[in-house]
């Protein structure tokens, strides 16, 4: 018995040295910390990556160990892009692209194997005219399901009334067109403006037409926007606001129930605190309102939210991050406390969230998905410093009412940048990973912390193999599988990358 018992302790312990695995690749010669990327996915049993450097465009491909297997560079596009989108599935990506020659803009789409390949020639989807003198090029974006069985491109101008005209080009998963149209949407008032662009798995294209105060600070009336794949019209369903005072609307889709969830947080009076949670949920496919309510925020709540805040600012600075779906029809949202600090002005949600770009402009729209690194993008402001702190998680029932809420503590700061600030969240199904750098004697230390579907939280322990010299950019990294995560590393000033896998 005693044999046996020591043969499962260490079958356990065994077990628990490899819950997590770290893979890095090695740093290549050209990939400085400059070196803009996007990490594509995992394709063909590869981990592709790809990367921009002063108009020299390469796709690097991985093994599973993150050993490189060959550096493809993409000699077929343009010298300067304006923009580059990727769909990835498990034996092609698509790569829809965006140049100017002259006075137009085009959109591509090249065809890219697990190998970092292209085979056939791209494809135009279209082309305009901007005009030798227009500061906006980018014309074009794109959105896709999350089945990723419908993908659309499409681009928004303004005719003479100033309304919006949404010009759209629906494909299926073999890049084939479904569907083409031409649709204008009435603006009634220049304090309008659209956000929350999604695709539904039918091709739907539903977002959300908001209006602001005069001030631009608060969001006071609303609408869910609903086109349909093969219709060429647009549909309104009024958001039944009372006497909130929204800030950052959120859209979720649930493709399962045809459901479209809309949720930000509230005031009661212009430059108030905020006192909750504002959700409504829509049924799209039958075009109504199924609920709309407040979940107030108790003072209990407030004061584990709370950081330097005093309990009722508590949540002022707190910004939704994401949103997950439940089974039961319900939701998980998570939001982080973000503000900067500066000798002249602090940032905070009212100078400038309804800047250009918390808004939809004709030719102005952040060319930059979450996981695209630029770090010349909103960083490197040496008055700044910049403060990421605690990060919410609130689990709510179909009904909108609130089940259970827990806390990711942290205290991050950083001056000048926040490139390795803020967390990655990493969903394996029986919990949710938070992963996020930690000082520890001047150097950051990647940390783990778990929250389970019972709201329960746990610290992990420490990530093996953490090899010194690596400072790790959670914010940029991006989930490959169903438990593994594809992050990003600084090494010597070279970027590098480190796979986890769970």
């Amino acid at each position: 018995m005693r044999v046996l018992y020591l043969y499962a302790l260490l079958v356990l312990w065994s077990g628990a040295l490899m819950a997590q695995k770290i893979s890095y690749s090695e740093p290549e010669r050209d990939d400085y910390k400059s070196t803009e990327f996007e990490i594509i996915g995992k394709v063909s049993s590869n981990i592709l990556v790809y990367k921009s450097d002063k108009g020299d465009y390469v796709v690097s491909v991985y093994d599973n160990a993150m050993q490189l297997k060959e550096r493809v560079k993409l000699d077929f596009l343009p010298r300067k892009l304006i923009s580059a989108d990727f769909v990835a599935y498990p034996d092609k990506v698509f790569m829809l692209y965006q140049f100017q020659r002259k006075d137009a803009v085009y959109s591509f789409c090249a065809t890219m194997d697990g190998n970092g390949h292209f085979t056939e020639a791209p494809i135009m989807v279209d082309s305009t005219r901007i005009g030798f003198y227009s500061k906006e090029n980018k014309v074009y974006s794109v959105e896709y399901s999350e089945d990723k069985s419908k993908i659309l491109v499409y681009k928004i101008n303004q005719d003479k009334e100033n309304d919006n005209v949404f010009y759209t080009f629906l494909y299926d998963s073999a890049f084939q067109l479904i569907n083409n149209s031409r649709v204008s949407l009435p603006m009634e008032s220049k304090k309008s403006f659209l956000s929350n662009f999604n695709l539904s798995n039918e091709g739907d294209l539903i977002f959300n037409k908001l209006e602001r105060t005069n001030n631009r600070d608060y969001i006071v009336s609303g609408s869910l926007v609903i086109k349909k794949a093969a219709v060429d019209s647009f549909e309104t369903v009024p958001m039944q606001l009372k006497s909130q005072l929204l800030d950052e609307v959120k859209m979720k889709l649930d493709n399962n129930n045809h459901r479209a969830l809309v949720t930000a947080f509230y005031y009661k009076q212009k430059r108030g605190n905020v006192e909750g949670l504002y959700v409504t949920k829509y049924d799209y496919a039958q075009k109504q309102q199924l609920y709309e309510k407040e979940v107030v925020f108790t003072p209990e709540l407030k004061g584990n939210a709370r950081g330097e805040s005093s309990t009722n600012a508590a949540f002022n600075d707190y910004f939704i991050k994401r949103i997950i779906n439940t089974k039961d029809g319900g939701f998980i949202l998570t939001a982080e406390s973000f503000y900067t600090t500066s000798r002249y002005q602090p940032w905070n949600r009212w100078n400038y969230m309804y800047g250009p770009y918390g808004m939809y402009t004709p030719y102005y729209y952040s060319p930059y998905s979450p996981f695209y690194y630029n770090p010349w993008y909103n960083n490197y402001n040496s008055q700044n410093r910049y403060h990421y702190d605690n990060v919410a998680v609130m689990n709510l029932d179909n009904e909108g009412n609130l089940l259970w809420t827990n806390f990711v503590h942290k205290s991050q700061y950083d001056d000048g940048s926040d490139l390795y600030l803020s967390f990655m969240m990493v969903n394996i199904g029986s919990e949710l990973r938070f992963l996020y750098n930690e000082l520890d004697r001047r150097n950051y230390m990647l940390t783990d912390n778990s929250v389970e579907p019972d709201g329960h939280s746990s610290r992990k322990p420490t990530l093996r193999n953490l090899d010194k010299g690596f400072t790790w950019m959670p914010r940029y990294g991006k989930q490959i599988s169903a438990r593994s995560a594809l992050i990003p590393c600084v090494y010597r000033n070279y970027i590098c990358f480190a796979k986890i896998d769970f």
